[in-house]
């Protein structure tokens, strides 16, 4: 149940220089906890009777990358008023985060072009729509465009010195200190040999985003809390059933199929805060055994037919993963979660010998 994530990111999506024409809202909650939430905005739309708190949401913006400018503007600069926001309240058997983006998918109006997809705990730069338009206008090759959490970002401008590369990334002028497991990566020769955001033959790459620098970057894979396609891909590939219920990694997935209809991109001028909410994750034993098995299903989904080198790869960075969240016991204070975590990691490796995803 999380009502103030939706309240949050509505006020922030009715406060944009270019609000979408279309908002779904599509909830598979058991309760009415989001009924005073939604009701501030029932003077925009009438469409809403009552409703629930939302895990995620479902966000769309009417425009045509390959019309004009001036036309795009038009259809865009609409007020908070001229906006349509639908609620479904889905049955229990559309109930889980792939289902309902599926749902979702299938009430979309015929006249979209483009449609984005937010979770309900980020929270908008006022740019947000108006850089998102601007980036599908200027990238006519894109499949899908994600945006970039300004909260999260942690890179820094390159200084005058020396930096150690086990222990720092550097790209263009700009540099980010690497996380604890990814310095012992690099120095067991381990680490990815791909830009962030593109996936190594054997899986495992870099989980930091780009500098904010304005550009945008050519990736495969484009972060759940804040991707977008054009309609025609999304008429065509859906959710996977396989990550039915938290769907985790469900976004990797689906960016690793839109690249069959073009390129993905990371535009850095796409801003937004992410607040994470722990509200309806599942425990750290289950996540641990969809972090190692959900990981190698997306993994095959860009390389179906790894070498043998890459496949001894693969392996070897998720024992060593799973290693290190056992060490984590004794060096952080969330012992039981650190502890079935990588028990649950355990199982999911050992799963893997005698049942594969599919």
């Amino acid at each position: 149940m999380r009502p103030e994530p939706l309240s949050r990111l509505l006020e922030t999506v009715m406060s944009q220089t270019h609000v979408p024409a279309e908002i779904l809202i599509i909830d598979g909650s058991t309760d009415d906890a989001t009924q005073l939430i939604l009701d501030k905005f029932n003077s925009i739309s009438n469409s809403i009777a009552r409703s629930e708190v939302i895990e995620r949401l479902f966000l769309n913006s009417s425009f045509n990358p390959n019309a004009r400018s001036e036309v795009l503007e038009d259809r865009l600069s609409s007020s908070a008023s001229n906006s349509i926001i639908s609620y479904y309240k889905v049955p229990p058997e559309h109930r889980g985060l792939t289902k309902q983006r599926n749902y979702g998918i299938e009430r979309v109006r015929e006249d979209i072009d483009i449609v984005a997809f937010l979770d309900d705990d980020t929270v908008l730069d006022q740019l947000y729509f108006e850089n998102l338009k601007k980036a599908f206008l200027e990238l006519p090759d894109a499949s899908g465009i994600g945006g970039i959490a300004t909260n999260e970002n942690r890179w820094k401008k390159k200084a005058q010195k020396k930096y150690d590369k086990h222990h720092y990334y550097i790209f263009e002028d700009h540099v980010i200190k690497e996380s604890t497991r990814n310095v012992l990566r690099n120095k067991l020769h381990l680490g990815s040999n791909e830009l962030p955001g593109v996936l190594p033959s054997y899986s495992h790459g870099r989980t930091f985003s780009y500098p904010i620098t304005g550009k945008y970057y050519p990736v495969d894979l484009i972060v759940g809390m804040s991707m977008s396609f054009r309609k025609k891909v999304v008429d065509q590939i859906k959710f996977s059933k396989f990550f039915e219920g938290y769907g985790l990694y469900e976004d990797a997935d689906f960016s690793l199929r839109a690249l069959s209809f073009g390129q993905n991109y990371l535009a850095t001028n796409v801003q937004l805060e992410h607040h994470h909410d722990a509200a309806g994750r599942p425990n750290k034993y289950r996540y641990g055994k969809m972090v190692v098995r959900n990981g190698w299903y997306v993994w095959r989904v860009k390389h179906p037919n790894p070498s043998f080198k890459n496949k001894i790869k693969w392996y070897q960075i998720t024992i060593l993963l799973t290693t290190i969240r056992f060490l984590n016991i004794f060096t952080t204070n969330e012992r039981k979660e650190a502890f079935t975590e990588a028990i649950g990691r355990t199982v999911g490796i050992l799963s893997l010998l005698f049942n594969k995803p599919k």
